[in-house]
């Protein structure tokens, strides 16, 4: 979901090192992230947190799905 809308990410790496950029390749055991025009290849083994800078929907509720709400 936020490699295809290309939501930027801040990636912290378990030496303590923060990179910020969006995801626009991955596979089993990295991924490329993409800022100011370069790219970085980041092992996914040294990744500690991955935050989205923006907040995302996980699941998308379709209207009939609605939970009613007790009072």
């Amino acid at each position: 979901h936020v490699r295809k809308n290309r939501k930027p990410l801040t990636i912290f790496l378990v030496n303590g090192v923060k990179l910020q950029g969006v995801v626009t390749w991955f596979d089993n055991f990295c991924m490329l992230l993409a800022r100011d025009g370069h790219s970085q290849l980041v092992y996914k083994h040294a990744i500690s947190t991955i935050m989205p800078t923006q907040p995302i929907e996980i699941f998308e509720a379709d209207q009939g799905d609605e939970v009613p709400r007790e009072e």
